[in-house]
């Protein structure tokens, strides 16, 4: 119970913070002995990444966006061919006859009223079933189109940010959670959706299906900001649909796990991460167990399995999933095996990306005080 309230006060805002030692499982506390007598180079950091690197495929990130473009995309052809497979848009749909309905947008909509609609309560139920069982912020990185976009956006970003053409203010993440409370009370004041006229998931969803409007001005717009001023600032910092789905999913039996007992703290998961402030327990002593599940903020998104160059996080079905915790006396296991056989003789190619990506992070900040 501790683990949820804790997971909803971080989606709420609250920073992370280091464990107790009171708050250490044994089989943790026996781990941090056993890893204080490993000492790890930054030149072995960078061997293993490079060799994670050239055997990476990145199979999460593809798996992700075929499966958001073909939800999309059947919208689109359900509304074309006028086939009543899907109908709708993100924001309230009926599958093959079921109702659906944008947890969020649903929110809006009573509190506009100030009343609960039958209707609409309908669509909810079935949708608020799925993403439990599927993990609320799957949503996001699954389903949700400008979440692709501005994914393609942060690239372009990352890029800019390299060659200094680009910034990254950041901003404290409750500020997220100020923007729930005002759309919430927008609601309530006007009797209108407020959120929903800027909404770049329900503006891009209704261009895809039904044709381009004025309306995309301001989802580039967004995108420009978030290109040239602050990396991921609508996700990260204004959109309310993220709180409402992590409210929903911080139970969910989907969630992506962290084991540490391989794990070389390189904070490469981190650095691709949307909100890595659920990737924080990855910092040394910072987990309370051998293996925890992510937060209730975590997207499910899979760039931080893809990037874990000791796949110490990977995705589980709780109940059906069960990886073994392994056991923390490991003193025969090489700290990396072959690691000195691949540094003999040559130096390493490049600096692990989490390296780098803390180094412009920490020079943002600066330029941005």
């Amino acid at each position: 119970m501790n683990n949820v309230l804790e997971s909803l006060a971080q989606l709420f805002g609250r920073a992370s913070r280091k464990p107790r030692k009171n708050e250490l499982s044994p089989a943790a506390q026996k781990m941090y002995f056993h890893k204080k007598g490993e000492k790890v180079t930054k030149a072995q950091l960078i061997a293993l990444h490079d060799e994670h690197h050239k055997n990476s495929k990145n199979k999460w990130r593809k798996r992700r966006w075929l499966t958001l473009i073909a939800i999309n995309l059947l919208f689109v052809v359900s509304f074309s061919l006028d086939i009543q497979l899907l109908e709708g848009a993100l924001t309230a749909s009926r599958f093959m006859g079921f109702h659906m309905a944008d947890l969020n947008s649903a929110l809006q909509v009573m509190l506009a009223h100030k009343t609960v609609l039958i209707n609409l309560l309908i669509g909810i139920v079935t949708v608020f079933i799925m993403w439990i069982i599927l993990g609320g912020r799957t949503f996001c990185s699954w389903v949700c189109p400008y979440h692709l976009v501005a994914e393609w956006a942060e690239t372009l970003h990352l890029w800019l940010a390299k060659r200094g053409w680009a910034k990254n203010y950041t901003f404290h993440r409750g500020v997220r959670t100020v923007f729930y409370i005002i759309f919430a009370l927008l609601a309530i004041v006007t009797g209108y959706t407020v959120f929903e006229f800027i909404s770049p998931t329900g503006i891009l969803s209704r261009a895809i299906i039904y044709g381009p409007t004025i309306a995309l001005v301001w989802v580039a717009l967004l995108l420009l900001f978030e290109i040239f001023l602050s990396r991921r600032a609508w996700c990260r910092y204004v959109c309310p649909i993220g709180i409402t789905y992590g409210i929903v999913g911080v139970l969910s039996p989907l969630r992506v796990t962290y084991d540490m007992t391989d794990c070389k703290h390189e904070g490469d998961c981190r650095a691709v991460c949307l909100v890595p402030h659920v990737l924080d327990l990855t910092i040394k002593n910072r987990s309370t167990d051998v293996e925890v599940a992510l937060g209730a903020d975590c997207t499910r998104c899979g760039l931080c399995v893809d990037a874990c160059p000791t796949s110490s996080l990977n995705f589980e079905f709780k109940g059906l999933t069960r990886k073994p915790v392994k056991d923390p006396s490991l003193e025969n296991r090489p700290l990396m095996p072959d690691s000195n056989e691949s540094l003999v003789g040559k130096e390493p190619s490049a600096e692990p990306s989490a390296i780098k990506e803390q180094e412009q992070e920490q020079s943002s900040e600066q330029q941005s005080k």
